[in-house]
């Protein structure tokens, strides 16, 4: 019996040493095929980025951009996941959630952020920016970055400001070029004092709506005008409600992209740096795209054969600008100075 359990053991090494000696013999480390697909996957930084818009808008097309250019400079460490058009949450929703850290980034227009951020009124103001260049320069600049550190305090941190273009006027009524022209007029407004106080000074009623809910509330004839941007206008159909339009520039509509500070600060910083990367330039490229876009949206609606458009004078627009003025006095008042005049700088 001892010698049958001895023979057994001897048996059992010599067979368990064959298979390691032969699998190293078979199978070397150094000649083993590598699935490169599947290398850091474990070390995966996902960004759930939640915007508004559609995808074929300046911000929809920027969000895209910056997927694609952070997976690049990444080698695919950092996969950002875009979800457009309020999929996941409306602008009225998506803050909270960003707080939460149910996602980790948005781009609500700074409108949108004036609640939690007043310093950022004085971007709302009308004829503040001359044209796109002087925005760009504003948005890029010294300001810009002075304008986003105050997220710190919100967990929060701004990575950028990027661009949908200058704001015109839609009336489902009658041409709006004189203030007298949107007396008693219903208007649909983003959120923000500023905004309705410059739709109040012009004789309308300003309602709150969210961008998600624009198209259906025109559509059942709850507004009598709205305002907004070319790309977003023509995107969006708006136009089949309120064939009015008046190119009248009146308005930025400008967005801050916005990280959790809280998921942010756990990134590596050399990953941190190519996403910062890869923001810069997306934010050149959204300056110049949203430029072009709303310029060749609008050929295409004065393709329309049931849109009127129509450009705001000089004369009235200083008109409006005495409407206004009372605004900027009480805006002045709330921001200091050098916010005013360094954008009027273009610093």
């Amino acid at each position: 019996m001892k010698h049958f359990v001895v023979a057994s053991l001897l048996t059992i090494f010599g067979l368990v040493l064959f298979i390691l000696i032969d699998t190293e013999t078979i199978f070397p480390q150094d000649k083993m095929t590598i699935d490169e697909e599947q290398q850091g996957l474990e070390n995966q930084i996902t960004i759930m980025f939640s915007h508004v818009v559609a995808e074929n808008t300046p911000k929809g097309l920027a969000a895209q951009k910056f997927a694609e250019l952070v997976y690049e400079k990444t080698n695919g460490r950092v996969k950002v996941e875009v979800y457009p058009n309020g999929i996941l949450y409306s602008d009225n929703e998506e803050i909270k959630a960003l707080k939460r850290g149910d996602i980790q980034m948005i781009a609500p227009s700074y409108t949108n952020m004036t609640e939690l951020v007043p310093e950022w009124k004085v971007l709302d103001l009308p004829f503040l920016f001359r044209d796109y260049e002087h925005a760009k320069a504003v948005f890029t600049g010294k300001t810009g970055k002075e304008l986003l550190q105050f997220l710190d305090n919100e967990n929060m941190k701004g990575l950028a400001f990027w661009s949908n273009g200058f704001k015109q006027m839609t009336s489902s009524a009658h041409p709006l070029l004189e203030p007298d022209d949107f007396q008693d007029l219903t208007f649909r407004v983003m959120s923000g004092d500023v905004l309705k106080k410059q739709f109040q000074l012009l004789g309308a009623k300003p309602v709150t709506a969210s961008f998600t809910d624009v198209y259906s509330s025109l559509e059942k004839r709850q507004f009598d005008g709205q305002e907004n941007t070319i790309s977003n206008i023509y995107s969006k159909g708006l136009y089949k409600f309120q064939p009015y339009l008046t190119l009248s520039n009146h308005g930025y509509l400008g967005y801050s992209v916005i990280i959790n500070k809280k998921f942010w600060s756990r990134i590596p910083s050399d990953i941190q740096q190519q996403i910062n990367e890869a923001m810069l330039e997306t934010t050149y490229w959204n300056m110049d795209e949203s430029k072009k876009m709303n310029e060749s949206q609008l050929e295409e609606l004065k393709k329309q054969t049931d849109v009127s458009i129509y450009e705001l004078p000089d004369e009235a627009k200083e008109r409006w600008m005495d409407k206004f003025n009372p605004l900027y006095q009480e805006i002045e008042k709330q921001v200091t100075n050098d916010t005013i005049n360094n954008i009027s700088k273009k610093q």
